[in-house]
């Protein structure tokens, strides 16, 4: 049985990597036909010398489909894939664009290129369609039994019924029938478990009960979980030690970090600056009112600063004092804020608190103190993301939406504060410019979203 589904999950491999090879066909054909005939490079290249540009760009290529979650058939959506192949394409072209300029010390046509992106797309979109169609022959939805304590189910089988195509929850069982009675079903029913919010001492017991029968599962992680995921393993006697320790980046990694802030941070500032001109200018004139909006916020240890924002909202939008979080159709924000919130524009001023040294380019984002002190009674825990500088972006924005729930928000800041490498800021960076081309990312809250509880 784990010998064919290997077997199945072999080939899905291979078709999305024979789709990265069809799209660097693509590319050579492009290169070789367009531009290095029509060129006139200082270095004429031969045989050898053209295998090395192709090679370049099917590395480039591999390494940004494998970063955005391009070669992911089956476990995102087709949707989702094919928009991560797309970006991924733009973003290598637009690399070997300037590569074969700088090599012709001057801007090439830019028809080639144009012509290669939409015709690597249109392959992309048909290869993708294709790949999704035989993982769902060979991986039909996989049957799930959901074995749940006090806490409803709704929001975790709301969460599963968004992938039909994946999984399949035939039967929800409560802990509380008795560990013998559940185990005995898990063995009977022969399905993946799912293990939803139940007592620790139950869940480990049935955890370890799955792993000693060969059964999968799906387990969604307390914070405790989160914070171990993130502790480093010694080796001091002979027996296994875990450390978690009390700071949570190291001397070394936060100089780094703040260099590239620096650094980043004054470049962008430069580059925006026309954007952020014209916006200040649009935003005045519709309205005569503050072009910026300052809000206080809290970054690490809770330590209190002013964060700047592009206003999107009407001049009077808390007048009665009271910090709400927006919220889907927000008849506060006016129709230039809707476009600046969409795209993104609204959060450019944030370049300077970066600068500054408020903020990070990477971290959890910053939440005002009265949206804190509100989680802070349900979710003490909530102050643990304040271990490190707030961020313009964080891991809660890349793999979450804006209206998932605070306490899923705050074990995705936890995963990124327990598990912080350069490496993952710089993915993190790389995945931010990919989210800001999804609209669900700038989504209000709920009017009914409650605080999911522990």
């Amino acid at each position: 049985m784990r010998k064919n589904e290997s077997i199945k999950r072999l080939i899905i491999l291979c078709l999305s990597f024979l789709g990265i090879i069809l799209s660097t066909g693509i590319y050579a054909y492009t290169w070789i036909v367009q531009y290095h005939q029509r060129c006139v490079f200082n270095v004429k290249l031969y045989f050898w010398g053209h295998i090395l540009m192709v090679f370049i760009y099917f590395v480039l290529l591999f390494f940004f489909n494998t970063t955005y979650g391009g070669l992911k058939i089956g476990f995102l959506k087709p949707m989702d894939v094919f928009f991560s192949q797309g970006f991924s394409l733009l973003c290598v072209n637009v690399i070997t664009y300037l590569q074969i300029s700088l090599m012709e010390v001057k801007l090439v046509w830019t028809k080639g290129i144009i012509w290669m992106t939409v015709a690597q797309i249109v392959v992309a979109g048909i290869w993708t369609f294709f790949c999704n169609q035989v993982y769902r022959k060979a991986f039909p939805p996989r049957d799930l039994l959901l074995i749940h304590g006090e806490r409803s189910i709704e929001d975790i089988t709301r969460k599963f019924a968004t992938r039909p195509d994946k999984y399949n929850i035939v039967k929800c069982m409560d802990v509380a029938e008795g560990l013998d009675a559940v185990k005995k079903e898990i063995v009977d029913s022969k399905m993946a478990v799912v293990l939803w919010d139940i007592p620790t001492t139950d869940r480990n017991a049935l955890f370890k009960f799955c792993y000693s029968q060969s059964i999968r599962v799906y387990m969604m992680p307390k914070i405790t979980d989160v914070l171990l995921k993130g502790s480093d393993q010694l080796h001091l006697f002979d027996t296994p030690i875990l450390l978690s320790r009390e700071i949570s980046l190291k001397i070394e990694q936060r100089i780094v970090k703040r260099t590239i802030d620096i650094v980043c941070s004054l470049i962008l500032l430069i580059i925006s600056a026309p954007i952020q001109l014209v916006t200040a200018i649009i935003i005045k004139a519709y309205d005569k009112g503050p072009v910026l909006y300052k809000q206080i916020r809290c970054t690490t240890g809770g330590k209190e600063f002013e964060i700047l924002k592009f206003r999107s909202m009407r001049v009077d939008a808390e007048k009665d004092g009271v910090a709400r979080l927006a919220s889907k159709n927000d008849s506060r924000i006016t129709p230039i804020g809707k476009f600046i919130r969409k795209v993104r524009i609204d959060e450019l001023p944030q370049l300077f608190n970066i600068l500054k040294g408020d903020m990070s380019f990477i971290g959890p984002r910053p939440e005002r103190p009265q949206i804190i002190a509100q989680y802070m009674e349900e979710m003490p825990e909530f102050a643990l993301r304040m271990k490190v500088k707030a961020g313009l972006a964080g891991y809660a924005q890349v793999y979450g939406k804006y209206n998932t729930t605070p306490y899923d928000k705050l074990k995705l800041d936890l995963f990124y504060i327990e598990n912080y490498t350069l490496w993952l800021d710089i993915k993190l960076m790389l995945l931010t410019l990919k989210i800001l081309f999804k609209p669900e990312s700038t989504e209000g809250v709920d009017s009914n979203q409650t605080t999911a509880m522990k």
